[in-house]
């Protein structure tokens, strides 16, 4: 399964990889909004938004491409290591 996470913080990039690995899982980070945004979320199984680590037009976006892709999003406010490793297992459950 792909995941796309859009925000968290870089220095925790390595340690996010792993832990999508771990879990069967490979992870895209976007770390901000950037040019050609949209485009780099893809079209993954599942979308992920640290919203305290991103912007407000960034989350829009992002709300905004899974809506009209039909892609499952959550909106997490923390950006840790086991936050994502709570989102990946939701996205197992699914």
């Amino acid at each position: 399964m792909c995941v796309t996470l859009i925000g968290g913080m870089d220095r925790l990039e390595k340690e996010y990889m792993t832990v999508a690995a771990d879990a069967g899982f490979s992870l895209r980070f976007i770390k901000r909004n950037e040019r050609n945004f949209t485009q780099k979320i893809g079209n993954p199984d599942t979308l992920i938004v640290f919203t305290n680590k991103v912007s407000h037009e960034a989350k829009r976006k992002a709300v905004l491409v899974a809506r009209s892709k039909n892609i499952p999003l959550q909106l997490v406010h923390a950006c840790g290591v086991s936050s994502l490793r709570e989102c990946l297992f939701k996205a197992q459950v699914r």
